[in-house]
């Protein structure tokens, strides 16, 4: 856990925790709890690596090569067209 919180640090989870931190003091300033509640997450979102500020679900797990699909032809095939009436 203090090698998730410590190491791996970008810039989306920086923002993340600077911007929980800014509406928490807001909110907790203007005796608006939920406002606090919502900062909260995004500050943890931020600090703990989880959710959209871990970039790809934390560890790539998440992350799927594109796959080729070998089924398909290169090369166009013949369509036949019925005339309906």
């Amino acid at each position: 856990m203090k090698a998730r919180i410590l190491q791996g640090w970008t810039i989306t989870r920086a923002l993340y925790t600077i911007l929980g931190t800014v509406v928490i003091i807001q909110s907790a300033t203007q005796a608006e709890w939920m406002g606090v509640f919502l900062g909260s997450y995004l500050a943890a979102m931020g600090i703990f690596a989880f959710g959209c500020a871990a970039g790809n679900c934390f560890g790539g797990n998440c992350a799927t090569p594109p796959t080729r699909n070998n089924h398909a032809s290169t090369t166009p095939e013949n369509v036949v067209f019925e005339e309906v009436k």
